[in-house]
């Protein structure tokens, strides 16, 4: 099985944006510009959130999403504002193939399992934005990086993979942005702690050693990357054939 390299587009409204440690919003283009390009450049998927849709408290973005299917062929994760299964619905219905939860599964933990009895397992991929405390502990944040849960990490984990998730999306929200590489400890703990669900890395990748770094210590089942795609000349077909000679199975696009 091949290790997927997968871009991540982070918009609001109809701009695409940029954080460092989800703070400080940066405009950095066209949402719909950006996805055709990675369209253009075959890659294996691409994950696109809405990153303050929960925050703000309003649907997902019907509107920026069907013009994301109509231009776009690759497989498409989509996540934003959604709190119920017509949601879903509506998503899977524009031609997502994968829907992304994240701060309604903490609301409503039930929510995993309707969602993947209805729609299947394989469609679900829960979102988890992670965050040291004070005493070193990985505690989960929602709203866009605003909440404080007090969960930990790797318990959300488990009950996420046990209530029927098909993928978890870790994201550290201390390395959000800064392109210092990938918090390989809390991706580490994290795949260890799971049994069979497919775990996507996010969150610092600034160089492509980075993604050679995460796979070898942590055993990812994807790298997700971003800041390292639009602030820097690498782009996927780099990225991809840089796994490739460093041993990772990627594909070659």
């Amino acid at each position: 099985m091949f290790t997927r390299i997968i871009p991540v587009l982070t918009f609001k409204d109809q701009r695409m944006i940029k954080t460092i440690q989800f703070e400080d919003y940066y405009d950095v283009g066209d949402p719909v510009t950006t996805a055709k390009f990675y369209d253009s450049q075959d890659v294996d998927e691409l994950i696109l959130l809405d990153i303050t849709a929960s925050q703000e408290k309003r649907d997902p973005n019907f509107k920026l999403i069907n013009s994301f299917t109509a231009e776009c062929l690759m497989p498409l994760t989509i996540g934003g504002g959604i709190t119920n299964l017509k949601h879903i619905e509506e998503m899977l219905l524009a031609g997502a193939d994968k829907i992304s939860i994240n701060s309604y599964a903490i609301e409503n933990p039930n929510f995993i399992t309707e969602a993947s009895k209805n729609y299947g397992s394989q469609c679900i991929v829960v979102s988890i934005d992670v965050k040291k405390d004070k005493d070193n502990k990985y505690i989960v944040f929602t709203n866009g990086g605003q909440t404080n849960t007090k969960i930990n990490a790797l318990d959300w984990v488990e009950e996420v993979e046990d209530r029927g998730a098909g993928e978890i999306l870790i994201n550290s929200i201390d390395n959000d942005g800064t392109m210092i590489g990938y918090d390989t400890e809390l991706i580490k703990l994290v795949t260890n702690k799971v049994n069979d669900i497919p775990v996507i890395a996010l969150g610092g990748a600034g160089l492509l050693q980075d993604i050679v770094d995460v796979y070898y210590s942590s055993n990812p089942s994807a790298i997700a990357m971003s800041s390292i795609f639009h602030f820097t000349d690498n782009k996927p077909v780099k990225a991809n054939a840089y796994a490739i000679e460093n041993g990772i199975k990627a594909r070659s696009i």
